[in-house]
């Protein structure tokens, strides 16, 4: 079942230094925090605690800007155009016989503009995971729908993340179809060379390749963020 604590579908919604917490724990398994509806949204300096399915960016336009988000099972996750800028990522510790899958992203067909756009995040064990015997492993995504799209940039992953990077869904499922980007990220968890194989995982070279993927391109940023208050990078950091 899904425990939302907080659902936001308002046009033009901002969040600011607000706590969405869903405290059904791990043995409830899908207990979203928040899910968010609202096209052009903005969430700033805002924090999301849950475990599995903490934050359902289901649809539309969605910016993230100095947030921290802490799951375990897909826990974030969902069909809209959302970028992640300046944000922590917490992958906790989840029950026994799990894994920690940061993102599962949700198109469903090759013609949506939807994927998730992660950019000069951090990627870093919660204090429940890094005191842990160290077994749990922790994916950068997997594919929830047979075009998802995921795409992390100029980011620092730790060593949390397991060198393959990424996990299947079921069998062989979207690994042709899905597609999976890494650019110029930083940290022990970065290295690409282990990395899975499937057809539609990508390390990228040139930063034009990943243009569409800045708030500029991807939420048409230029239109609307400046109005809301809440600071952004149009492009990529030098």
């Amino acid at each position: 079942f899904y425990a939302n604590l907080a659902a936001v579908v308002a046009p033009g919604f901002v969040a600011v230094n607000i706590t969405f917490r869903n405290t059904a724990g791990a043995i409830k398994h899908q207990a979203v925090a928040l899910r968010n509806g609202a096209d052009l949204s903005t969430f700033y300096s805002c924090s999301f605690e849950a475990y599995q399915d903490t934050l359902y960016t289901h649809s539309l336009r969605q910016f993230y800007r100095d947030c921290d988000i802490y799951g375990t099972v897909d826990f974030i996750f969902g069909n809209a155009a959302v970028v992640f800028q300046n944000c922590n990522m917490y992958p906790r510790l989840p029950m026994q016989n799990q894994f920690n899958a940061i993102t599962a992203q949700g198109r469903t067909d090759p013609n949506q503009n939807t994927g998730i756009s992660i950019h000069n995040c951090t990627i870093k064990a919660a204090d429940d995971l890094a005191a842990s015997n160290g077994t749990i492993k922790t994916y950068l995504g997997r594919p929830w729908k047979e075009y998802s799209t995921t795409v992390y940039m100029q980011s620092y992953i730790d060593s949390v993340v397991d060198p393959a990077g990424w996990r299947e869904w079921n069998g062989d499922f979207a690994l042709n179809t899905s597609y999976y980007a890494e650019y110029n990220n930083t940290g022990p968890g970065s290295d690409t060379t282990n990395r899975v194989r499937w057809p539609g995982y990508h390390v990228i070279g040139n930063s034009s390749d990943v243009g569409n993927f800045t708030v500029f391109n991807f939420l048409l940023g230029d239109d609307w963020l400046p109005q809301t208050g809440v600071p952004f990078n149009s492009g990529l950091l030098s």
